[in-house]
């Protein structure tokens, strides 16, 4: 029989960050039959696999099912193969464009070799849920639509909202919360975990449990993080995110710029560090015994470690204060190689176009940015700022430091 922590041990892990938790009362009593039987509970969270890259704001389900894992607890990590040929309605105002099967096989790879970044591989249970739902067949769909009423499914913000206005609702829609509850029943889990906009797809997995016989599983949410910004939440396509497969320097680097206040949800939904020790460095900043800088730099490298290994981490920060802080260039500085075409190099005048520089830098999405953000005097050339759109450069190849904020890059023109 396996020996599992003890119940206040569990709960302080398991609860860090938490949303919420229904029926919160239950959890505890789940964790006491675990102790008591020595059988693991089955924690499940379902991932989509809709885009192929993961972020850090992806993770904090991921982390929380580590915390489970680390505990003795079973963990099932469910590929929704099947539910992502519908596509998940949440959050949508209109029908959600379904992916191939081809597409979704290929970022179903791509997940798992990201997520095993933070889950033990050998401990976690991968699962398909085209292993059941493919093999329902229309009885076995009437069977499972049968057990929801319409008035349920319009409880549902979303398909309320827009049945109100008179937009299109595809019947198909209706069946991801049921493939997703039913993904519950056959997995026969104790906990599942998903976002707080997930609540009523979780609540969905209690309710076919119920129909079918099943103890209903506790729901467990965890909250949506925000990016960089600190006001939306973490997306690349509002370029404030950080990817998990990102280089060792741009994630500590990216790390840094998050505000003082932000720190604090990172620590908690971004690290296995215990709360009540966060709580403490937190009062030490606020009574000035510990520096927020330091703080700051210490969750930087914990999370680069955690992606990367605590060496990289280590030389991610040295670099770091290298280039930011003593005001050299770090060696993992990325350098790039553009040609003139690239910056419209005009012969003629001898010049060359800035924000064609700072877009072909990668160091903005667009001319638009590049132009507002060099307006501004964001942008610097060889550490001079400049607001000029267009600047000399009598002879090529020419080589120049191109800093946007706290980004830099090595870039020669050829």
């Amino acid at each position: 029989m396996p020996a599992f922590p003890p119940l206040a041990e569990q709960l302080d892990l398991i609860t860090k960050g938490v949303a919420e938790i229904i029926p919160v009362d239950d959890l505890s009593k789940r964790i006491e039959q675990s102790i008591a039987t020595g059988r693991p509970m089955r924690i499940k969270a379902g991932f989509d696999p809709t885009a192929p890259d993961l972020h850090l704001g992806h993770t904090v389900l991921m982390r929380k099912l580590r915390h489970f894992q680390q505990l003795g607890h079973t963990v099932i990590f469910l590929i929704g193969d099947s539910t992502a040929l519908i596509g998940d309605p949440t959050g949508k105002s209109q029908t959600r464009k379904p992916l191939t099967r081809e597409q979704i096989a290929e970022n179903a790879k791509t997940y798992q070799d990201q997520v095993f970044r933070i889950l033990d591989r050998e401990k976690t249970e991968v699962r398909y849920n085209s292993e059941w739902l493919d093999k329902l067949g229309y009885a076995g769909m009437i069977g499972l639509a049968s057990k929801i009423t319409l008035s349920q499914m319009l409880d549902r913000k979303e398909f309320l909202n827009r049945f109100r206005a008179e937009q299109d609702i595809s019947l198909h829609e209706l069946m991801y919360p049921l493939a997703q509850g039913y993904d519950s029943v056959m997995l026969e889990a104790d906990v599942e975990l998903g976002g707080t906009d997930q609540l009523f797809n979780l609540l969905m997995g209690r309710e076919m449990q119920r129909k079918h016989g099943q103890q209903p599983q506790i729901v467990l949410t965890m909250p949506i993080i925000e990016g960089l910004d600190g006001v939306q939440k973490m997306s690349k396509s509002l370029n404030n995110a950080i990817g998990v497969s990102e280089p060792t320097f741009d994630m500590f680097g990216k790390l840094m710029q998050v505000s003082d206040d932000l720190m604090w949800r990172y620590w908690t939904l971004l690290t296995d560090v215990p709360q009540s020790e966060i709580d403490r460095m937190r009062e030490a900043v606020a009574n000035g015994s510990f520096h927020p800088m330091q703080a700051k730099k210490d969750l930087a490298r914990t999370i680069t470690a955690g992606f990367h290994s605590p060496e990289a981490a280590e030389r991610a920060e040295e670099n770091w204060s290298t280039q930011f802080q003593k005001g050299g260039t770090s060696e993992d500085t990325e350098r790039l190689t553009l040609t003139g075409a690239d910056v419209a190099y005009n012969d003629e005048n001898q010049t060359l176009n800035v924000d064609k520089l700072v877009v072909a830098a990668r160091l903005a999405p667009s001319m638009n940015e590049a132009r507002r953000k060099r307006s501004e005097g964001a942008v610097k050339l060889n550490d001079e700022p400049t607001q000029d759109q267009f600047i000399a450069a009598p002879t090529l190849p020419i080589t120049y430091t191109v800093k946007l904020g706290k980004r830099m890059k090595v870039i020669t023109v050829e």
